[in-house]
């Protein structure tokens, strides 16, 4: 019947894999006698070559007059790339985040599969061929031991990889055997498995009253978004694998959203153990091989589970039953790049469609989306115990001023060195944390005082003792370590601040007998670097792990009964709105990794702000207190959720033209301000903190409008981006996670 309907459908419309606004529209096509399928990827004429599209609408009649219409060329795949919902979703992105569609339609695919990099792994197998064994064999000369071998091999097992039969028994015996006709070679579809080693046995686990509880509260109402508001440790992870086991046991798929790829292992580990091979992994981090396979089993419906950071959204699942967003709260949820999507609205979408139900989890829940539940709009449920009935673990804060004014210039606090003896004593684990990688936070001239700073940023670069180099953490520049100062000559150069690469130096010289480990973005480069880090931690083959926020939420190391948290008040400093709130929340999930077993837990917080009430409110793991004051701060001053920030960022490499750009495109949108001035609480233009990047200056327009004014966000779309061409970046954010 599906046959009879395409063969009715005489034309296609494409979108051509080309971002660019000039053609960023539908181009139709004729089938060709192909049969071709909405969301296939087709190779078509455009221009004088050929290029590849993908197909978001079927009509038996031509729009275009039928003489300008060309046939399609090729189909690409054995079927359709993109589901009727991928399509769907594909233009919703290019409606509300105003990029071209062939943008949003890369989402989905993996960009090996558009690029032709990458194909389905072939291997090569062996059978026997249809003749009767005995007479086989009997033909065999007394002497052909190894032709003997191959024909037992494949009578016990009926395929037998091709490669595996010539290593053992010599490819010329192979190859006599195929000669013979006794033999047979066929192609089989590969998977290259990433991460075989998590495989688990699965382990019994009785769920609590709370537990149970939680899973019948969502699946029970009739709200699409479930708030799942649990203290660290509470359960909130086999809550998850409980609905998705429901989800997958009616028939239908699920998705498993996690913040960071650090984190994918062991969630991939726990799913597997449940759900064996139906668990599928996407992520950036996987070989080009193995992200094509995963993407594949998805699609064709062998696997049901995909499991990943937020570009598992675009997982090509159908009849998607539970959509599960742990640590809700984290900014990578947020795309910094176009389009700048929101994983959670994207969520919504395919919920929505899918008549499915949405889980989002945290600890630490961010004061939109608990906002959100206290309003009703969100189901809400609480864990507020650890699972064990463990106390939480008790914080104690050092107020670094007075260590300073003791002589002690280390990055440990006497109280913190202390601590770390004792766990070391009683042969537990330690986890410092410090945000900041590399060997010191900047390199400071002393006569001058001027930091060594990026040519193409407007930041501080940062030393690196293992290749004495200067890193840029924004653009990735590396510079040689300078012996004077740039700016005056100087030679007197002194490091400032930590980084984790000092933090390991010292503490090798504080304990020598303990084995360290160090997890950030230069120990995780390798393929599976962070992998192999954690199981090391996980095995008991190293006593301390210091690392920055890829070991700061997720993980449970039951032998970790001490965390130290150094510099806890930096995130405290920047100059954003939500300041408070990611401070709160860094702090109680890295405290979230002590005391998960039987023993309880300890956590050392070094600050040089010990009065701040952010601080007070983590020491008393006191989230709704931080929530009141948060949402009445920002009640008071307009801030999100009672608002809707809008940025619109102008980069050029010429500050000329950067500030002339700025200049006339706040002159028209000034125009929308003064008209509408009862829908903005704030709208101004100035240089960006973060003046230069990347070899461009940037320049800002922000402004501050009432909440869910669609209308009015898409008039600043409209006329912003018409400001933007191949020299000239303009960017529309809104409420931007970062604002730097």
């Amino acid at each position: 019947m599906l046959n009879i309907l395409i063969l009715l459908k005489m034309y296609a419309s494409v979108i051509v894999d080309i971002v660019n606004s000039e053609v960023d529209k539908i181009f139709e096509y004729s089938l060709n006698g192909l049969n071709v399928e909405l969301g296939s990827r087709v190779s078509v004429p455009f221009g004088y070559k050929n290029i590849e599209g993908i197909v978001i609408g079927l009509s038996e009649r031509a729009v275009f007059p039928i003489e300008k219409i060309k046939p399609i060329t090729a189909i690409l795949d054995d079927e359709p790339v993109l589901t009727k919902e991928g399509v769907k979703l594909a233009k919703y992105i290019q409606k509300k985040y105003f990029v071209p569609l062939a943008l949003s339609l890369r989402l989905f695919l993996p960009t090996e599969l558009r690029r032709g990099q990458v194909k389905a792994k072939v291997e090569k197998f062996c059978k026997l061929s249809n003749k009767p064994f005995e007479e086989m064999i009997s033909e065999i000369k007394a002497n052909a031991s190894n032709q003997k071998g191959i024909l037992e091999r494949l009578c016990q097992t009926e395929l037998v990889k091709q490669s595996l039969l010539a290593n053992d028994f010599g490819i010329s015996s192979v190859n006599a055997l195929l000669k013979k006709g006794f033999i047979e070679v066929v192609e089989v579809q590969g998977y290259r498995e990433p991460y075989k080693e998590l495989n688990e046995q699965k382990k019994e686990i009785v769920l609590t009253e709370k537990q149970e509880e939680a899973i019948n509260a969502v699946l029970s109402t009739d709200k699409m978004v479930t708030l799942l508001h649990g203290v660290t440790g509470s359960g909130k992870t086999e809550v998850y694998l409980e609905l998705i086991s429901r989800a997958i046991a009616s028939g239908k798929t699920a998705i498993m959203l996690v913040p960071e790829i650090s984190l994918t292992p062991q969630m991939l580990r726990q799913l597997r153990a449940r759900f064996k091979d139906i668990a599928a992994i996407l992520h950036s981090g996987l070989s080009k091989g193995e992200r094509f396979d995963e993407w594949w089993r998805l699609k064709t419906g062998k696997a049901k589970i995909a499991i990943g950071a937020r570009s598992a959204i675009f997982a090509p699942l159908e009849n998607v039953g539970i959509i599960i967003v742990d640590e809700e709260h984290d900014s990578s949820y947020l795309s910094e790049s176009s389009p700048r999507y929101s994983t959670i609205d994207l969520a919504k979408f395919r919920a929505k469609e899918n008549n499915a139900k949405i889980v989002l989890g945290s600890a630490t829940p961010s004061v939109d989306s608990y906002l959100l539940a206290k309003n009703g709009e969100y189901n809400l449920i609480e864990l507020p115990e650890r699972i064990n009935k463990q106390p939480l673990p008790e914080i104690i804060t050092v107020d670094m001023r007075t260590e300073v004014r003791r002589g002690n210039n280390t990055p440990f606090s006497y109280a913190l060195r202390e601590e770390i003896k004792n766990a070391l004593d009683k042969q537990n684990q330690v986890i410092i944390f410090l945000n900041q990688r590399g060997y010191s936070k900047n390199v400071i001239c002393t006569e001058c005082g001027e930091p060594i700073k990026c040519k193409d940023c407007d930041v501080s670069l940062t030393y690196h003792m293992e290749n004495e180099s200067l890193l840029c953490h924004y653009c990735g520049a590396k510079y040689k370590m300078v012996k004077a100062c740039p700016n005056c000559g100087s030679k007197y150069i002194r490091y400032g601040g930590f980084g984790t690469q000092r933090v390991v130096m010292e503490l090798q010289n504080l304990f020598p007998n303990a084995k360290i480990l160090r997890m950030d973005r230069d120990s995780t480069q390798n393929k599976e670097g962070h992998v192999k880090i954690l199981e090391s931690f996980a095995k008991r083959e190293a006593d301390i792990l210091v690392g920055t926020q890829m070991i700061a939420k997720g993980h449970d190391f039951p032998l970790v009964t001490l965390v130290g948290i150094l510099d806890a008040d930096m995130s405290l400093h920047f100059s954003d709105f939500r300041s408070n709130e990611r401070t709160f929340q860094l702090i109680t999930q890295v405290a979230g990794r002590s005391g998960r077993a039987k023993e309880k837990g300890k956590v050392v917080v070094q600050t040089y702000s010990p009065d701040n009430f952010v601080l007070k409110k983590a020491l008393a793991y006191d989230y709704k207190g931080l929530f009141e004051r948060e949402i009445s701060l920002r009640k008071a001053t307009g801030f999100p959720p009672f608002s809707d920030i809008v940025r619109i960022l102008i980069t050029t490499k010429d500050e000329e033209k950067t500030a002339e750009v700025t200049k006339e495109l706040y002159s028209k949108l000034k125009t929308i301000y003064e008209s509408k001035k009862e829908e903005f609480s704030f709208f101004g233009c100035m240089k960006a903190p973060l003046k230069k990047l990347q070899g461009k200056f940037r320049y800002q327009i922000l402004m501050r409008i009432n909440k869910n004014n669609q209308d009015l966000l898409d008039k600043i779309y409209e006329i912003s981006l018409k400001y933007g061409d191949r020299n000239v970046g303009v960017f529309v954010e809104e409420n931007p996670t970062n604002l730097t």
